[in-house]
């Protein structure tokens, strides 16, 4: 596992700081309204540095390797609900990437600057309703009009939809091979033609907002593609790495900060005359619980160290992302039986159960992350 210093552990605990006082508090309050103020919340995390770690100084970022962005990831797994964490890896982690990377440097003065202050909230427009994990299948197309693309089409589960200001969309230039006719563009979401369709009710992460997005005939300038034209398949699947990798570490924070809740609970719930956590099953299982966690952790931290060297970590992202989906549904579950009654009925726990159901679906299915290990394996089907 990557050594950390005492700078990532300085960062951690002003992570943890401002969650305990500014986040937390106010969970359920969110999860009532269906909807957490997301530009309020992403001002603060601009004012303590922590929008841009990995990104380049030129554009308000810090510079620093991505072991900042992963130390981020996981303490976000301490605050009381998915929603909130998942939004914001959205905005840092999943449709940012593409754009710091690989973004003409006026493209990324007038979205990745803001984005970093704390100005503009960002989605990703991949998925539609006839395409989720299927990425090459996707039917919006941009066409070339003088220096324009015009836009149309639709984007579906698009998690910040109700709230951006911009949307990184990958549509379709061009009428070639699948896996290169399409390009990554930002799209403003006040621009004329984008509507938001409606704002899709789900059965966990209530405080994240998740749209339906038409777009007719929505004109932006071709200066608003990012890199080439034609590569947008290639780089999605580049910042994939980071999103996948983003969703194993929260993970980490998450079911680490919910076993020691449970042992907090059962060490003084008292059921047959001694505490709850007394009884072999307990204690033995949240160990286990403990041991899987460890194993995603290091998993994680091997895959974050390929990326701070430049290195390809696609099978081991994608490793992560396909256990914490599991881990995600397996600890929740174990946790809940703890929990009896009370795992049940509303709070953190059974919104963990909730929420944690859609790591195994978003971001790229648990049957499409063992697709990507079989080609790794050299057996995935040709027909």
């Amino acid at each position: 596992m990557m050594q950390l210093t005492s700078e990532h552990q300085a960062l951690r605990e002003t992570i943890l700081k401002w969650i305990h006082k500014d986040i937390n508090p106010n969970i359920e309050a969110w999860e009532e309204q269906g909807q957490y103020p997301a530009h309020q919340v992403i001002k603060q995390m601009a004012n303590l540095g922590l929008l841009g770690l990995d990104k380049p100084q030129a554009f308000g970022g810090m510079g620093l390797d991505y072991s900042y962005s992963a130390v981020l990831a996981m303490a976000l797994g301490d605050i009381h609900c998915g929603g909130v964490p998942m939004s914001i890896g959205v905005h840092t982690d999943m449709a940012t990437p593409a754009l710091a990377k690989h973004g003409s440097d006026s493209l990324r003065k007038e979205f990745l600057e803001p984005a970093i202050a704390g100005d503009m909230l960002a989605c990703l427009g991949v998925s539609e309703v006839g395409g989720g994990s299927d990425v090459a299948s996707i039917t919006t197309q941009a066409r070339k009009d003088g220096d324009d693309y015009i836009i149309d089409g639709g984007k579906m589960w698009t998690t910040n939809g109700c709230q951006a200001d911009f949307c990184v969309v990958l549509a379709n230039t061009s009428a070639g091979q699948v896996h290169k006719n399409k390009s990554l563009i930002v799209v403003p979401m006040n621009t004329k033609g984008v509507q938001v369709a409606k704002k899709i009710q789900k059965m966990g992460m209530d405080s994240s907002d998740t749209a339906q997005l038409y777009f007719d005939s929505v004109r932006v300038p071709q200066r608003y593609r990012i890199g080439h034209e034609g590569m947008g398949f290639m780089y999605q699947m580049e910042q994939f790495q980071i999103e996948r990798l983003w969703a194993g570490f929260c993970a980490v924070g998450s079911i680490r900060s919910l076993i020691q809740y449970t042992i907090d609970y059962t060490r003084q719930r008292e059921v047959f005359g001694k505490p709850i956590l007394e009884h072999q099953w307990v204690h033995f299982r949240l160990a286990e619980l403990k041991a899987e966690i460890d194993m995603l952790e290091t998993t994680c931290w091997a895959a974050a160290e390929k990326i701070v060297h430049q290195q390809d970590a696609t099978e081991l992202a994608t490793v992560a992302k396909l256990k914490a989906g599991r881990l995600q549904r397996v600890c929740t579950d174990a946790l809940v039986q703890m929990w009896g009654g009370m795992g049940y009925a509303e709070g953190r726990i059974s919104r963990a159960y909730r929420d944690g159901r859609l790591s195994s679906i978003g971001g790229g299915a648990d049957e499409v992350m063992l697709q990507i290990l079989c080609k790794f394996m050299g057996i995935f089907p040709k027909n």
